[in-house]
């Protein structure tokens, strides 16, 4: 195993089923598989990483998940072409997903990267990014 790797990534949310439906295709469209499932949380794997989904606990769902305050701003993922971020955009859009920064789309991180952005449920926002 290469030091440094990400190992997992767990993320509390408020609605474990909404989230997995959700996320789950977006997951296994970028080749992640089904790992674990439990009562209150998911996970799907790639590799040696894989992504995990609890369920928040009810005493804790009283102040909402924002980006801009302390921890985690996005998830960003790579996208195996620009053709690959057109293909989950148009699946975003099926699904009736608001894509972010739509003015500047696919270049709103910059002129020489091709992306899409979106929320999640708990509006998380998610990344997927073509290699330059």
């Amino acid at each position: 195993m290469a030091k440094g790797l990400l190992h997992h990534i767990e993320i509390y949310v408020s609605d474990i089923k909404r989230t997995v439906d959700f996320l789950g295709w977006f997951l296994e469209a970028l080749g992640y598989n089904p790992f674990q499932d439990w009562e209150s949380g998911r996970s799907w794997k790639m590799d040696d990483t894989y992504i995990v989904f609890v369920q928040t606990e009810d005493r804790f769902l009283d102040i909402p998940y924002h980006r801009c305050r302390v921890g985690l701003n996005h998830l960003a993922f790579h996208a195996s072409s620009r053709q690959h971020v057109d293909e989950v955009t148009s699946k975003l859009k099926e699904r009736g997903i608001n894509i972010l920064y739509s003015k500047k789309h696919p270049f709103a991180g910059g002129d020489d990267h091709y992306a899409v952005y979106f929320e999640d449920p708990d509006r998380i926002k998610v990344e997927l990014v073509a290699p330059q």
